[in-house]
């Protein structure tokens, strides 16, 4: 078993040396606790929690996977056997590309977004990855999914989560401090995924949908998670695309990214250069993150 004598940082948390080693005494006592179960007994010994008081154990068990993989400790085998056959994967009907729709964005009949409920979770991530370039994979922690609709007929979808847990182009816009980023990341959102469908071509489209979700994602954000989020942001990647929607829905863009990638690894070059675009959802934004 490997030992670290530094801090290491899983799911937007630094763990001493000595935490890791906690929670290797913690499986060692109780050799047949699950995973699941190991997650809320780490929560707990640590205080951690979201926003609205409750662990944090979905980011928990991220964080000890890792550790699991990177040999700092011994997880319980699991329970239950992953099935490889992904809804993501699966292609049906009814995502199957449409008649081609042109319109003015005035003339589509009851736009709206629509929270993708139980029920729609499959469905949003064929979509999302037949036809975004990115493909499909799981949001990270705390998120949001929406489909863009126009009566019954689905134009659209889109997909918030987890901030970046660095951004220098970001950060240095707000102005906060490191520990204040710590305490307050959770204010800040991520615009994750966006995909106009390719058979509809609809102008202002996209700048529209934006702006209904700036006005929208807040309550249900709170609704969802007991807080309110201060302020959006996304990332686009420089080679393919220029933010024109953003831009056009009154998003501002605060500079570009080294290519470091989500979670600010050291090494350049891992992911494309991106540029960071920003959107804030309240008036005293900054405030709130300096607290």
């Amino acid at each position: 078993m490997k030992t670290t004598s530094s801090t290491k940082r899983y799911s937007g948390r630094e763990f001493l040396a000595e935490e890791i080693a906690q929670i290797r005494r913690l499986v060692q006592i109780e050799p047949g606790i699950s995973r699941q179960q190991l997650s809320y007994r780490v929560c707990e010994a640590f205080d951690w929690r979201k926003p609205d008081g409750s662990l944090k154990d979905m980011s928990c068990r991220v964080a000890l996977l890792r550790m699991h993989r990177e040999g700092l400790l011994e997880l319980p085998a699991p329970r239950h056997k992953v099935n490889p056959c992904r809804s993501f994967a699966r292609r049906t009907p009814q995502a199957e590309p449409e008649p081609r729709l042109e319109a003015a964005v005035h003339e589509l009949r009851d736009l709206r977004l629509a929270v993708v409920e139980r029920a729609g979770s499959a469905l949003w991530n064929e979509y999302i990855d037949r036809y975004h370039y990115l493909g499909y994979k799981p949001l990270p922690g705390a998120q949001l999914r929406y489909f863009a609709l126009a009566g019954e007929r689905i134009l659209g979808l889109l997909g918030f989560g987890a901030a970046a847990w660095k951004s220098g182009p970001r950060d240095e816009w707000i102005g906060w401090s490191r520990a204040q980023r710590h305490r307050n990341l959770g204010g800040v959102i991520n615009n994750a995924r966006f995909l106009i469908l390719p058979w509809v071509r609809v102008s202002s489209l996209a700048s529209k949908l934006l702006a209904m979700a700036a006005r929208s994602l807040p309550a249900h954000w709170e609704g969802r998670y007991g807080y309110r989020p201060v302020l959006l942001e996304t990332f686009v990647e420089a080679a393919r695309f220029t933010g024109t929607c953003y831009r056009a829905a009154n998003w501002t863009c605060v500079g570009q990214t080294q290519g470091r990638g989500k979670l600010g690894d050291h090494r350049l070059g891992q992911v494309p250069i991106k540029t960071v675009w920003v959107y804030p959802l309240a008036k005293d934004f900054r405030v709130r993150l300096w607290q």
